[in-house]
């Protein structure tokens, strides 16, 4: 299951790339609308009392242990001036909610986890003290998801909820520079006893990195370095199993886990993708948005679905020779629509879903109109619906064309 979300700043992207910059690169200044963007990662303890109340009639409650560490990502912050922001936040625990339980004399004592994660959406009234430090307010709408789970006759003991709330919060903020700051914050939403959630509370410092204008002289830097960074491309794909999910597993379940999983798992599938540039740095980092559509078949039931993709592309081409171009690349949280909802029995939730794909390939030819690529992919609705059994994508080779 994801720790991302998601949430979900990348189709803001699909609308970036018709504005142009005043340099003679368009491509190589920040586009005007993410410029005052900015994203924050945030760490700190969470606390719902989570306790018998949440467990249905019939079940007699043991314990119930609540890992406190927790994580807050703003994906998507903007701000519209130096008194007032906007942002789309992700919080959630480390660690699950652990129940042990039982109801009598059926069964014997067990031990469950009930997930739970909350997106908001909020507007951040700011006040600044000095050049250095800001205090702020926070309130506005939030989604609160919550995974139950079920006993060995298929019973709700703690059932699922999904519902609309409130999240307000303030803190303080430390500005190291005009991108860089430090922040201790708070959050709360209230509890809902209609389905009976507790109230949830976070107390968290993190940083956050705010997007500017590249200045004249990083333009200058980028255009004497001369480098290729492709305007547009098409692509077809192939995934197969045939080399089983080595990959794929490695690195979702090895000791540095950087990708995701799935439960449910592809046999096979075609794709064609299409990607633009909307921006890229003097040498190695670039940004790309792409779309895609793609037809698929699992691996134990056949099942045939296929989705339809917008994505953000995180590029980074780390090596640079008169032959070929050689990057990795990151796309995560691309808001995808799934026809198929039970894949090999497994219920990965709504056909509102989110694509990730993570892999390395070549630029190559003398104006670099060439590309081979190998990627491995993901499906997952990142905790947004209760259930999500996410799809699990083998090695696909891709073979594209830049114009």
């Amino acid at each position: 299951m994801k720790s991302r979300v998601c949430i979900i700043i990348f189709p803001f992207f699909l609308l970036v790339f018709s504005f142009s910059a005043s340099a003679q690169d368009e491509r190589a200044q920040m586009p005007p609308a993410l410029c005052n963007s900015y994203f924050e990662v945030n760490i700190g303890s969470i606390n719902y009392p989570f306790d018998e109340k949440q467990l249905e009639d019939g079940y007699t409650f043991q314990s119930v242990t609540v890992p406190h560490t927790a994580v807050r990502l703003v994906l998507c912050g903007y701000e519209f001036n130096k008194y007032l922001s906007a942002q789309i936040s992700y919080m959630r625990p480390v660690l699950w909610v652990q129940y042990t339980y039982n109801n009598g004399s059926a069964y014997s004592e067990s031990t469950r986890s009930v997930w739970m994660n909350v997106g908001s959406l909020t507007i951040k009234p700011q006040l600044p003290i000095n050049d250095h430090f800001t205090i702020y307010g926070e309130g506005g709408l939030c989604i609160i998801t919550r995974h139950g789970f079920e006993d060995p006759e298929g019973t709700p003991v703690v059932k699922d909820a999904n519902y609309a709330s409130s999240l307000f919060g303030g803190g303080l903020k430390y500005h190291i520079n005009k991108k860089w700051g430090l922040m201790l914050s708070a959050a709360y939403s209230p509890e809902n006893s209609k389905v009976k959630q507790p109230s949830t509370s976070f107390l968290s410092a993190g940083f956050s990195y705010k997007l500017l204008p590249l200045t004249e002289i990083q333009l200058e830097k980028t255009a004497k370095m001369g480098y290729i960074h492709p305007k547009q491309m098409i692509q077809i794909g192939y995934s197969s199993n045939v080399l089983g999910y080595g990959v794929n597993n490695f690195v979702s379940e090895g000791k540095i886990p950087v990708f995701w999983g799935g439960e449910a798992e592809v046999h096979h599938g075609f794709t064609i993708n299409y990607l633009r540039n909307i921006f890229h740095g003097a040498k190695v980092f670039s940004l790309d948005w792409g779309a895609n559509m793609s037809y698929w078949q699992s691996n134990v039931n056949k099942d045939n679905f296929f989705t339809l993709s917008v994505f953000p592309v995180l590029r980074w081409t780390f090596l640079h020779t008169n032959p070929a171009d050689v990057y990795f690349y990151y796309s995560v949280a691309g808001p995808t629509y799934i026809s198929k909802v039970t894949i090999d029995g497994r219920d990965t939730g709504e056909h509102f879903t989110f694509q990730d794909n993570m892999g390395t390939g070549i630029f190559f030819g003398e104006q670099r109109n060439l590309n081979v690529e190998i990627k491995i992919g993901h499906y997952s609705n990142g905790n947004i619906f209760p259930e999500n059994e996410s799809v699990k994508i083998p090695l696909s080779l891709n073979l594209g064309y830049t114009f």
